[in-house]
């Protein structure tokens, strides 16, 4: 008992060395280093508004000027005078919802053109061919599916983040050991069986970093997406401040949708730990 509780003294003096040592480096690598990064880009925008004042306002000047939306998130003053906090949350969800349909059409997909030759000989060129369209050359398309602006919105989500992840997890199916699959065989595993106890978490860190890619590419669309349609959105509040020349909250909605964009992909790779229970290569 003597010894067990010196070795677990031992061990806490390590740590709290540890710790101690490990410190500085952690509040440099986390806090200070984004700071000054941060501090540049600041110091930058101060620079160029100076020497365009007329249209551009210094940080200082668009910090006073949207200090309403940033203490009243989600005030409702009328038709279309509303908070940015429901104008975000108008936008998660056209991209919550084409990235979620996405998703359900691509992992399967990619999964059968991942263990089929016949289906990845068929789907490749279609692939080849529509992963480069623009996104804002699918939505005449849609517009003239729809005819209506929010279907069309959440269509173009949909079809541009498809890509990313088909291919993700086609190349995680494609690329699972040769090895597991032969003593699957010899144990006379089913089909089925191969695919839920082999194929399917041998591929999940491919699936999930498809699912990242496909998740920022839908909230950078629906931002273009919403300034052509309109409507309440993140997107629409852009061009809407700009058509006014009120930089300052077109600033702040750069902000946000950039702090958004971030935590959406860190949910994603967070989801990706807890799922594969395995660290990410990028958080």
């Amino acid at each position: 008992m003597v010894f067990q509780l010196n070795l677990a003294a031992v061990f806490a003096v390590a740590g709290q060395a540890a710790w101690k040592k490990a410190k500085p480096i952690i509040v440099r690598d986390v806090v200070l280093l984004p700071l000054l990064g941060f501090l540049g880009i600041i110091l930058l925008w101060w620079v160029v508004a100076l020497v365009n004042h007329e249209l551009m306002p210094t940080p200082p000047e668009a910090l006073v000027a949207n200090l309403d939306y940033i203490f009243n998130p989600f005030y409702e003053r009328g038709p279309g005078n509303v908070g940015i906090g429901w104008l975000l949350l108008a936008s998660l969800r056209r991209v919550l919802l084409g990235f979620g349909l996405g998703a359900i059409v691509a992992i399967p997909l990619g999964f059968l053109i991942g263990m089929s030759r016949l289906a990845m000989l068929a789907f490749n060129p279609i692939i080849q061919i529509f992963k480069p369209v623009s996104p804002l050359a699918w939505l005449p398309i849609a517009l003239a599916i729809f005819n209506l602006a929010e279907p069309s919105a959440i269509f173009v989500i949909f079809i541009t983040s498809l890509w990313p992840t088909i291919i993700n997890t086609a190349l995680g199916v494609s690329s699972v050991s040769k090895d597991y699959l032969d003593v699957a065989r010899v144990l006379e595993m089913p089909r089925w069986r191969q695919i839920t106890k082999i194929i399917w978490p041998a591929s999940l860190p491919y699936i999930f970093t498809g699912l990242r890619i496909s998740l920022g590419i839908a909230w950078l669309v629906i931002v273009a997406v919403e300034m052509l349609t309109g409507g309440v959105g993140i997107g629409f509040f852009v061009w809407d401040e700009w058509s006014r020349l009120n930089l300052s909250s077109v600033f702040l909605a750069v902000l946000v949708i950039g702090v958004t964009g971030m935590v959406l992909d860190y949910a994603v790779g967070k989801l990706q730990q807890l799922v594969t229970r395995r660290p990410t290569a990028i958080n």
